[in-house]
């Protein structure tokens, strides 16, 4: 007599021409990959670049709202690094908003259908800080920033409007 084996969630891809309900509702909780890229020769530490890879994950809709995150152990074991580097990094993620950790059940990402978009507009702030920096060790105008943001938002721009002087920039550098 033939004995099957009991009905249990799937892990990975179902049989051919078959989804299980969770993937109807697409609600399945599995953890998001743990595969992160830790460079020893990135000047960052380990922990920052967990910090900036998780979040550039969610920031891409790759991790959702509620999905739960490896364990601080899974993580540190599959990254090859200390359980103190990535408790640091998911603290620092838990402190920014970006993921939620609950005592005894583990981290998802926070719960927060905007949080991509409030991660980029964070993004675009640091950006543009660094933009404005750069500007003024120039020495450019306003005027001319203006000018290359517009010529950068539109390459078509033609470079005989530029900005004119020492400071402007030559040949086609935005």
């Amino acid at each position: 007599m033939e004995r099957s084996l009991p009905a249990r969630p799937h892990r990975g891809l179902p049989a051919p021409g078959s989804l299980c309900i969770l993937c109807l509702a697409q609600k399945h909780s599995d953890p998001v990959n743990p595969e992160l890229f830790l460079s020893a020769s990135d000047p960052r530490p380990m922990y920052q670049q967990i910090v900036d890879q998780v979040t550039a994950k969610v920031m891409a809709g790759d991790w959702a709202a509620g999905q739960p995150l490896p364990s601080i152990r899974e993580l540190a074991a599959a990254s090859r690094v200390s359980v103190i580097t990535v408790r640091r990094a998911y603290e620092d993620l838990e402190r920014a908003g970006v993921i939620a950790t609950r005592q005894g059940k583990g981290s998802v990402v926070a719960e927060r259908a905007d949080l991509p978009t409030v991660l980029m507009h964070e993004e675009l702030q640091r950006q543009l800080a660094a933009l404005l920096a750069i500007a003024a060790r120039l020495g450019l105008p306003r005027s001319d920033l203006h000018f290359l943001l517009d010529q950068a938002a539109d390459p078509t721009t033609p470079d005989t409007a530029g900005p004119a002087g020492p400071s402007a920039p030559q040949g086609n550098t935005p």
